[in-house]
């Protein structure tokens, strides 16, 4: 499939996104977009004062040249700027002053801040994406620290989307490594959802899957022509990260981009975990926990589920209350204890329930396992890819040591509901078994 009838295809399986241009030097396609989509509306440039320097102030040229009115540009000048809630009300005072629609020329924060503060202000966006550094320029919500916690603000995505990859090539070479890691994990989430939809506990959303999957590898293909920023290898994991984005918005859900992989992250991100004195970007730390996953699922692969004791296993299995007291003392005197509880209480299956999911694991093994491996990458590949591309490919490159990401793990299976790997592992008693063989002796992370 071409490049643009795969696009059109996404974005017409999109909810919120109307319109998208990946080029080299397209920054002065900027007006045209923005009258066809908000005709006789007003633009608001939003930016900081990098974004300002790298392409804000060329696209308030090219928009007052094509007479377009403009407001002054909105400019963030903290040098500790970041997607949080603070952020967002300083944004909802500007655009209650305006009827203007924001123009976010910027990466995952200014998006996120746009996105969060036009949905308060029922109106919708444009976004000019300055860095390959995440998936979230197309997806739908905003991920908002809010009450020094991260969370996901439902809203819609941008209207219209334009990726100058000229721009995007400047940008630090750490924040295209980033986007890529970000987009290599729908590698192992893509498995996970394989698992969760083979367990009928949630099915594959059919058009998202397509959207995602069927040119993610190709997506990733040249690491190492991403590390060298070489435009023409940015272009396609752009494309990819974007696709990623219609695709959450075609299915309402984050699921075709993320899983466990993402878990980690949002787990250090509540702790407020830092490294240096910063907070590890979000594409870095999901670098390792994807990582963590391939490691995973080579881990499974060794694992004969064709010999499974079903009854011994569903035997063992908690009841609800025991999880709940369970997960109460897990998190006790933390400030997420509550999202913790809620979470793993509300992806609860009774005993009957689990030994069914079990049952069918045992009578199809070797099929789903060769699904998977068609599917995931091994350690060692995906390893390959992140470490060509400058991406961390250990705990400890985030600031995490391995003994603190090893005692992560039952804290990961908590905070979401979304069925992944982690959980078939407790219910077949294999979990704590894969977890010793990455960190143990000889084990890919070793903790020595």
């Amino acid at each position: 499939m071409n490049n643009n009838k795969r696009i059109a295809d996404a974005l017409a399986a999109a909810t919120d996104t109307a319109a998208l241009e990946i080029g080299t030097d397209i920054l002065d396609r900027v007006p045209s977009m923005f009258t066809e989509q908000f005709p006789d509306k007003r633009a608001l440039v939003v930016a900081d004062e990098n974004t300002w320097r790298a392409a804000g102030e060329a696209v308030q040229s090219h928009l007052a040249a094509a007479g377009i009115r403009c407001d002054e540009p909105y400019i963030f000048t903290d040098p500790h700027l970041h997607a949080e809630w603070s952020f967002v009300e300083m944004l909802d005072a500007r655009l209650a002053a305006t009827d203007a629609i924001a123009v976010a020329v910027g990466s995952g924060t200014i998006n996120d801040l746009c996105k969060l503060s036009s949905h308060h202000h029922d109106r919708p966006y444009m976004c000019v994406a300055t860095a390959a550094s995440v998936d979230g320029y197309s997806s739908f919500g905003a991920s908002i620290t809010y009450r020094d916690m991260k969370q996901t603000f439902t809203c819609p995505a941008p209207r219209a989307i334009l990726a100058d990859v000229g721009v995007m090539a400047k940008a630090p070479a750490e924040m295209t490594a980033a986007g890529y890691a970000d987009l290599a994990a729908k590698i192992p989430a893509g498995a996970e959802w394989i698992i969760a939809d083979f367990l009928g506990v949630e099915p594959i959303h059919d058009a998202a899957w397509h959207i995602v999957q069927d040119s993610l590898k190709e997506s990733l293909a040249d690491p190492e022509g991403v590390a060298a920023l070489r435009p023409r290898a940015i272009a396609p994991f752009v494309e990819g990260l974007m696709l990623s984005g219609f695709a959450m918005q075609a299915a309402r859900s984050s699921r075709p981009a993320s899983c466990t992989d993402h878990l980690f992250s949002h787990l250090w991100n509540m702790r407020n975990h830092t490294h240096n004195g910063v907070t590890p970007s979000h594409g870095f730390q999901v670098s390792v926990g994807t990582l963590m996953m391939c490691a995973m699922f080579d881990r499974m692969y060794e694992t004969d589920f064709t010999t499974l004791d079903v009854d011994a296993c569903a035997s063992r299995w908690k009841t609800l209350d025991e999880v709940r007291r369970e997960a109460e003392e897990l998190f006790r005197g933390l400030p997420y204890a509550e999202l913790g509880i809620a979470e793993v209480t509300a992806k609860y299956d009774d005993r009957d329930e689990v030994r069914r999911q079990l049952q069918s694991v045992k009578d199809n093994w070797p099929d789903l396992k060769r699904k998977l491996q068609e599917q995931c990458y091994t350690f060692d590949e995906m390893y390959r890819c992140l470490h060509t591309v400058g991406a961390p490919t250990a705990p400890e490159h985030v600031g995490i040591s391995r003994r603190t990401m090893r005692a992560d793990v039952p804290f990961v299976r908590h905070i979401r509901r979304r069925f992944n790997l982690l959980d078939l592992g407790l219910r077949t008693g294999t979990l704590d078994g894969w977890v010793d063989a990455i960190f143990g002796k000889g084990g890919v992370w070793e903790i020595r």
